[in-house]
């Protein structure tokens, strides 16, 4: 056996690791049904839920989120909003919410302080400001539907724990967003030891998505809030590992019929949004290397490998037959997440480009986070010194 064939039969092997723990984490990652939903509602009463809202220039997103978010039925609600210096009309949207409606609460703006992320900043303010028992921090992109609240705090507490985080359904329009966005799905399942998140209370066995974080207030002010991670970019990732910190437990559920978002319009923001926190997402540069290889080795190699046997006749070979094998049990996998998080076709399609984007988005993350060149919104109140330390 020659070492093509053994690189080849390697990429099989990464296809089918993350093809095994991705179908077993899709098993654990629950829906809560109407069925539930009645049983936890008749027996327990739901308490008041602070949403919390962090904008910047959000003029064609902030009065559509709000208004998601007050249509919600059955729970007692404040939406706290907090404008980061918008310079378009943000202010004049939230002014006209908060005299429509007295739910709406604008929380004072505050200079950035050094050393915060802008966004960091304004979750930590409407923290402090918020009166419910739970949180929801969610982004000014996002949706929610008129049971998202109700069916979220139900599964937190069928769940027992303390912070409950998902990734809304994502809207993608263009190609660059199909080839990217829904990587997150793919990378979250395919990856996360979620048993072992269940059972421990390590941080390292966490995740969750920075647009929906569902958490206990006396645990989120416990684990010392968004100050415990004021630089962060990825608070999906920082928030979940706080409050695991302090010995609170977190899960993950499936809300992709309770949330939707598009996060980005084009091939610029989607390369930008991603950059931001990529590699913070990862947390190491040795993982980072780890994951690149897995990527590359089993994903892109084995269409490199069919483009090339196309051009010197290699078709009937047995390197050729595990590149076959190695995509298709790729594809499938991308077929079965396609159709339980609604991705569209050019998802499937483009997944080798994807992975291939994606990894030169981390790469390019780990040096603008080397060289402190990250920001939310254009706002980042880090220094070049502090951003970003090796972990």
């Amino acid at each position: 056996m020659n070492s093509v064939t053994i690189l080849m039969a390697c990429s099989v092997g990464c296809c089918a690791a993350a093809a095994a723990l991705g179908l077993v984490n899709l098993r654990r990652y629950r829906r809560f049904g109407c069925n539930e939903i009645g049983e936890h509602s008749e027996s327990s009463e739901i308490p008041h839920i602070s949403v919390c809202i962090p904008a910047r220039n959000e003029e064609s997103n902030i009065e559509a989120c709000v208004r998601s978010v007050l249509a919600n039925r059955g729970v007692n609600i404040e939406v706290l909003v907090y404008d980061d210096d918008s310079s378009d009309g943000t202010p004049r949207i939230l002014s006209a919410l908060t005299s429509q409606d007295g739910r709406v609460r604008r929380v004072d703006t505050q200079d950035l302080p050094l050393d915060w992320n802008g966004k960091q900043w304004g979750c930590e303010r409407m923290g402090q400001a918020s009166k419910g028992e739970w949180l929801l921090f969610t982004d000014a992109d996002v949706r929610l539907s008129p049971d998202c609240l109700k069916t979220t705090w139900i599964a937190a507490n069928a769940s027992k724990c303390d912070l409950l985080s998902t990734v809304p359904r994502q809207i993608t329009g263009t190609w660059m967003e199909d080839a990217i966005v829904p990587l997150i799905h793919f990378v979250l399942l395919s990856y996360l030891p979620m048993g072992q998140m269940r059972t421990t209370t390590l941080p390292a066995a966490s995740a969750g998505c920075g647009q929906f974080l569902f958490v206990r207030r006396s645990m989120w002010a416990r684990s010392g809030g968004h100050a415990s991670f004021r630089q962060s970019m990825h608070d999906g990732i920082k928030l979940p590992r706080a409050v695991r910190s302090v010995g609170g437990r977190t899960d993950l559920f499936d809300g992709t019929e309770l949330a939707e978002c598009r996060m980005y319009r084009s091939a610029g923001q989607v390369w930008r949004g991603f950059a931001k926190n990529a590699y913070e997402g990862l947390g190491s540069f040795a993982l980072l290397l780890f994951i690149t290889v897995i990527h590359i080795v089993g994903h892109v190699l084995p269409w490199g490998w069919i483009v090339w046997a196309l051009f010197t006749n290699q078709i009937a070979t047995t390197v050729t037959t595990l590149a076959v094998v190695a995509i298709t049990i790729a594809t499938l996998q991308r077929m079965i997440f396609a159709k339980r998080f609604r991705h569209s076709l050019r998802a499937i399609v483009l997944h080798p480009l994807g992975i291939l984007l994606l990894t030169f988005i981390q790469w390019h993350s780990l040096w603008i986070a080397k060289t402190g060149r990250r920001s939310w919104k254009g706002r980042s109140g880090i220094s070049t010194d502090s951003a970003c330390l090796p972990t």
